[in-house]
């Protein structure tokens, strides 16, 4: 039996934002859940479009369906827990409020993380995927097929005189 589903990612969500993120004040309902098998796309928060109980929109945090291989280490699923947190506490797919302009500017993910004393775990999820990822990508998911888009044909053309 697999032991990864989204009840141990609720568990490690709970023990991250305890230990690490304890100053962000939680504004909205924050699930976390694992989402479609990906090869370039680890994790993703998003904020949902329709008002909840508490007048904050729900935040989801969505983690790649490959990370539920046991094979994976599990600080690379607390590393990208942490990503996603760190976008949460700037203001990205939650009510705090925004601190920049893009996610990712000038590097305030790892400075973040650096901040939070995450840096040991941001620098091991760094060197496991330049390591490992490719291959288990390559060995866990389809082949991709490459697809050639026709060009589009006009169905009228406009003629001055």
């Amino acid at each position: 039996m697999n032991r990864r589903d989204d009840a141990y990612l609720q568990g490690r969500l709970d023990m991250i934002w305890d230990r690490y993120f304890s100053d962000i004040e939680q504004k909205n309902d924050v699930k976390i859940k694992f989402g479609r098998r990906a090869r370039t796309r680890l994790g993703s928060i998003r904020q949902e479009s329709r008002e909840h109980l508490n007048s904050f929109k729900p935040t989801t945090i969505i983690i790649n369906g490959l990370l539920k291989d046991e094979k994976i280490p599990e600080f690379l699923i607390d590393s990208v827990i942490a990503h996603e947190m760190v976008h949460y506490t700037h203001g990205f797919a939650s009510p705090h409020e925004r601190k920049y302009a893009t996610p990712h500017a000038g590097g305030v993910i790892k400075k973040e993380m650096q901040r939070r004393g995450l840096e040991d775990l941001f620098v091991l999820q760094k060197k496991w995927l330049k390591e490992n990822w490719q291959k288990y990508a390559a060995e866990n998911l389809p082949k991709r097929s490459i697809m050639y888009r026709k060009p589009r044909r006009r169905r009228f053309s406009i003629i001055f005189r």
